[in-house]
């Protein structure tokens, strides 16, 4: 049987999921709804009359203090997109349209493990757009200190993310590996986020991390674990550093075929590297895959080839 290769996708159905705002402690409901091609991800508020929509998109994000936030939660914005985000890019999806119910996304388990499950309950669809892709040509880098973040030209899509933590519990731990729907699932999508327990309760104090919990945050205190199962892997504190990165990078709006590598970064950091790609059009270029090429179609050049960096969708 002949099949296309290297499309675009959106999802083959819509799905729902609710559950609580981190830092607002509110119920929260998305319903992930298919898109055309060329939509990209685009976030929705249904409990505002506007009917307005952010799309997904580095240029529109407002903070990045606590999580990566989308516009003026206040008015039409979006707060805390970073593991849907991350699991769309993750898992191959090109276009969804979110719709929100509030001004923040549900944080579920503190990781993207219930998106891609969702993901994988619908399917995904090819539509009939080759699938583009952002191409680094030349290294960009951001300073902060000793914190540092860079993309640099590469054949493929690699992720290579190193932390440093004075308390000996994290340390300084790395993740490196190329990024495939499968490395996602299997080795970032069940990273949970994490913070010292006196820090979440100066944050309360302040009126945030009002959801945090046990249930969907790794809680350290005094150089402990204190939830009862312990990490999910001994360096899962690295891996959802990863996760963020991700998706966060994913609001470059397309693809990026490069090398990340950043040490000690964070939201702020993975925002700033896009900022300054953007700046120097010479730094990339889009590239569109051959979408109508045909597995098993000869022509005079012999055999069709699939395009060599799209996502493993089966």
């Amino acid at each position: 049987m002949t099949t296309f290769v290297d499309r675009q996708t959106t999802l083959a159905e819509q799905v729902t999921l609710t559950g609580i705002g981190v830092h607002s402690g509110k119920p929260a409901s998305i319903t992930l709804v298919p898109a055309e091609a060329c939509v990209g991800i685009v976030f929705t508020r249904t409990d505002q009359d506007s009917g307005s929509e952010i799309p997904a998109h580095w240029s529109k994000v407002t903070a990045t203090s606590l999580s990566t936030v989308l516009g003026d939660p206040s008015a039409d914005g979006v707060a805390t997109v970073e593991h849907l985000m991350a699991a769309l890019a993750g898992m191959g999806v090109d276009n969804v349209i979110v719709e929100i119910d509030g001004p923040e996304m549900p944080i579920m388990d503190g990781s993207s493990s219930v998106f891609v499950e969702a993901i994988e309950q619908v399917g995904l669809k090819q539509l009939d757009r080759g699938r583009r892709y952002l191409k680094i040509k030349k290294s960009v880098r951001i300073d902060n200190g000793s914190a540092w973040c860079e993309l640099h030209p590469y054949d493929g899509t690699k992720f290579d993310i190193t932390i440093d933590f004075e308390t000996p519990l994290i340390g300084r731990q790395r993740f490196e590996s190329d990024m495939t729907p499968s490395v996602f699932r299997e080795d970032l999508s069940r990273a949970r986020t994490f913070g010292n327990v006196k820090d979440v309760e100066q944050l309360w104090k302040m009126g945030f991390a009002l959801g945090s919990s046990l249930e969907n945050s790794v809680a350290i205190s005094d150089d402990k674990v204190l939830n009862p199962e312990g990490t999910r892997w001994p360096d899962e504190f690295a891996r959802h550093k990863a996760l963020d990165a991700v998706g966060d990078l994913a609001l470059a709006g397309l693809p990026i075929l490069g090398l990340y590598r950043s040490f000690k970064g964070g939201h702020k950091m993975n925002h700033a590297i896009l900022v300054k790609l953007f700046e120097d059009t010479s730094a990339f270029e889009i590239v569109e895959a051959p979408a109508f090429r045909q597995v098993g179609q000869v022509d005079k050049g012999g055999l069709a080839a699939a395009a060599a960096f799209g996502p493993d969708v089966s």
